[in-house]
Order: C-alpha cells, then sequence, then structure tokens
C-alpha cells in the first residue's frame, strides 16, 4: 500500500473488485438458467410423413414432449375450418392434451374421449361434450410437400389459427 491509500480505501476497492467477480458469476449462471436445454432445442422440429396415413386411424406423435394427434378425416367427417387442405385430403393436427386438465384424450371410432371426466371432441377436435373449455389447442406447424413440420409457423398454421380465432 502506498502513503496515499489508507486501509479503508483498501478494503472498500477489495470489497467493490470481489462484489463484481460475484456479480458477474451469477450472470453467467442466471444465462444458463435461462438458456433451453438442448433436448428442448433439438427437438424444436419434428417432420411427419402424411402420404402413409390411413383415413379414419389418428397417428400421435411427440413434439416438445407433448402427444400431438394427426387425423386424415374421412370422406363422412364433417368439414371443419380447423381441417388442413392438402390436395383432395382433409387433416386434423391437433396437440393431444385436454383442455380441461391436460390428460391425453383417447380416439373412440369417430372422437376423441377424455377419460378422467368425461370430455369429448370430434374429429376436428371441437370440444362436443363435457368440462372442456375450448377445442384442441392446435400447434405451429408448416406443410412441405407430403410432410407437416411441428415447430414452424407456415401459412396453413395462420391460416387456421386465424379462422380458430374469430371462431
Amino acid at each position: 500500500m502506498s502513503n496515499e491509500t489508507n486501509r479503508r480505501d483498501f478494503l472498500g476497492y477489495t470489497f467493490a473488485a470481489v462484489a463484481a467477480v460475484g456479480g458477474a458469476a451469477s450472470l453467467v449462471g442466471m444465462k444458463q438458467v435461462w438458456d433451453p436445454l438442448p433436448s428442448v432445442l433439438a427437438s424444436g422440429f419434428t417432420n411427419v410423413e402424411l402420404n402413409g396415413l390411413k383415413a379414419g386411424e389418428p397417428i400421435t406423435v411427440m413434439w416438445r414432449g407433448k402427444p400431438i394427434f394427426v387425423l386424415k378425416k374421412t370422406a363422412d367427417m364433417e368439414k371443419s375450418d380447423r381441417d388442413l387442405i392438402i390436395g383432395e385430403d382433409r387433416y386434423t393436427v391437433a396437440i393431444g392434451l385436454c383442455t380441461h386438465l391436460g390428460c391425453i384424450p383417447a380416439w373412440k371410432k369417430t372422437q376423441w374421449k377424455c377419460a378422467c371426466h368425461g370430455g369429448e371432441f370430434d374429429a376436428s377436435g371441437k370440444q362436443t361434450f363435457g368440462p372442456p373449455p375450448r377445442p384442441l389447442d392446435l400447434p405451429p406447424f408448416a406443410v412441405q410437400g407430403s410432410q407437416l413440420v411441428l415447430g414452424e409457423e407456415g401459412p396453413e398454421y395462420k391460416k387456421i389459427a386465424a379462422a380458430m380465432a374469430t371462431a
């Protein structure tokens, strides 16, 4: 220590340096907590091939830890503004979680039924019976040829989402 720096100043500078290092370390830690996990980033996009689907038989794919229902509709199923239309085919794409309490409904011939509280959703994902307050949610998707890309907002998704918002 020089003659011009007294003990009180030295302790103040030392405290400031320790506080700066601690603050920087805590900022690095907070950034790591806020960043999405590598597993979440890796599962950001999921491709679903639509050509192999049979009409009237939905498939369930996992996207970001959530079940996604994809149903190729039969000719006798009701048309809806929620339908994804590709050529002559109509599809329903929905997050497979009941909008009441988050249960996973099961497909029963022509509709999804939630066993927990009796909620029912038609082939378009609209609630038809029970306590669910709204239709099944729509995951973001885009269509690339005959593939559905979950996790990307394409024009088809925006059109269906806009129709759902006005309904």
